[in-house]
């Protein structure tokens, strides 16, 4: 039974995380292509993007596997052999339950303690990929601005890729536009021995320069220079992978463990309290006396009468002259729209605090609900492969698939919601084991009581019955 999973499990475990990989390379092509990435640069982004899928691959691999086993079994008659040995489904199943357990509590320790650091890796080591700027190429007839405060175009290249005719450097270093030219008619573009400069050896060209002295754009002095030889050094540093520091990316709760996201959590929770009581404290109770104006009010102190309206209501405007009465009526009006200003800030400051402490909760959840899940789609697959009696990578796959499918978008709507704050966080993140548990539970009892849950003749009795049934009720 082991050798028969185990082989599976290997085989479909990869292939999920194959698939999920190439979703990742379909995604972020764009930044990895003419960059001219180094292959173990590549290497490691692709390794660190796999080890942050196993989440998903692994309780489709458990799945797939275990109803592959099961329908292997039952296609060859071999359960049916086992059965008549005197051994029960259940203990049929009970080596692999425990493989399975094992398999959970891996899970487990992979979300909590290598989850988080090769999410810090990939997420730091993408970063700088994204960052990174397009190789050094330059094309016939097309300015090019790669460089630093330089602009380049080249009319034609020889077919050593290094022979160039009808050279411009526009120097703009000095940021007072297209004032340093170079042109030259021929030139050798190399690179140095370390890569890390680039170097221009023109032949037979002119420098012009326009000098920046006091009133030049009047007296428009300027400067021509002849050369037969001249050497242009660039910097191609910026072309280099520049790894970012790790600490910065440290914080983020993808890549904490669970004692790490104990601690944000409390911590967070903590400093939100105390923000909105220190809101409570500076502007509710300052101003709490606004409430009593009728904000209608607020609105009639531009027109011309605004006074007599508001001596009308609060005769003790009516204490003031003409010109006094605007200015209170002005300077509280400005006051309330202070007012609402801070409120609508720290409404929204309140809220991104409850927001990233809610992605703290839903990751917490999520360390525990892949091990459990694994587990759960375990007792799917084994019973359901039972009862279909169908190995192979045909039949199994897509029913796999289906009940995947269930599962992942069940999840991803629940911890959405949760997230929204339309649902509990608990309730959201454990949603889609909810679902999938009473499937487990009622796959296992109907292969392990034999009952009939696919078989056609079953069904068409049980059709029969009831349509006799409603032929009844008709007559009635």
């Amino acid at each position: 039974m082991l050798k028969s999973f185990l082989g599976p499990f290997v085989f479909t475990f990869f292939i999920a995380l194959f698939i999920l990989l190439l979703q990742f390379l379909w995604k972020y092509i764009d930044d990895l292509v003419g960059k001219g990435l180094e292959w173990h640069i590549i290497a490691r982004l692709l390794f660190y993007a796999s080890s942050t899928f196993v989440p998903l691959a692994l309780p489709l691999a458990i799945l797939l596997s275990s109803l592959m086993t099961f329908g292997n079994l039952g296609e060859n008659y071999e359960l049916v052999s086992i059965k008549a040995a005197g051994i029960s489904l259940r203990k049929a199943m009970k080596p692999l339950a425990i493989v399975a357990v094992f398999i959970s509590i891996a899970a487990f320790l992979f979300s909590n303690y290598v989850l988080p650091v090769a999410n810090l890796k990939f997420g730091s080591l993408l970063y700088d990929v994204r960052q990174q700027k397009l190789a050094f190429n330059i094309n016939e007839g097309i300015f090019y601005n790669g460089l630093d405060n330089v602009v380049i175009q080249v009319g034609r290249k020889d077919k050593d890729n290094k022979t160039i005719y009808d050279v411009k450097i526009y120097d703009h270093t000095q940021r007072m536009g297209n004032t340093q030219i170079t042109l030259a008619k021929k030139g050798v573009m190399e690179l140095s021995p370390d890569k890390q400069r680039l170097v221009f050896t023109l032949y037979d060209g002119n420098s012009y320069s326009e000098i920046n002295e006091r009133a030049y754009r009047k007296n428009r002095p300027f400067q021509s220079t002849r050369f037969e030889k001249q050497i242009l050094v660039f910097d191609l540093g910026d072309f280099q992978l520049n790894r970012t520091n790790e600490d910065l990316f440290r914080s983020h709760y993808s890549m904490l463990n669970i004692q790490q996201l104990s601690h944000s959590i409390d911590s967070l929770s903590e400093n939100k309290v105390e923000r909105v009581e220190f809101y409570k404290k500076k502007y509710l109770k300052r101003y709490s006396y606004i409430d009593k104006l009728d904000s209608t009010l607020m609105d009639t102190v531009v027109v011309k009468d605004s006074v007599l309206q508001a001596g009308l209501k609060y005769p003790l405007i009516n204490n003031f002259d003409h010109s006094k009465a605007t200015e209170i009526l002005a300077a509280t009006l400005k006051t309330v729209r202070t007012l609402k200003e801070n409120v609508i800030y720290y409404k929204k400051e309140v809220d991104n605090r409850e927001l990233i402490l809610k992605k703290h909760e839903v990751v917490w959840h999520q360390k525990f609900k892949l091990s459990l899940a694994c587990l759960i789609f375990f007792f799917i697959g084994a019973p359901l492969g039972a009862i279909i009696r169908k190995g192979g990578l045909g039949f199994p796959v897509v029913v796999s698939v289906l009940f995947f499918v269930v599962y992942h978008v069940t999840s991803i709507t629940g911890e959405k919601a949760a997230l929204t704050g339309e649902w509990n966080v608990v309730f959201g993140v454990w949603l889609s084991t909810l679902v999938i548990l009473p499937m487990g539970l009622f796959l296992t009892w109907q292969a392990t009581t034999d009952a009939p849950l696919l078989d056609s003749e079953s069904w068409g009795r049980f059709f029969a019955r009831f349509g006799k049934i409603l032929t009844i009720f008709k007559k009635k």
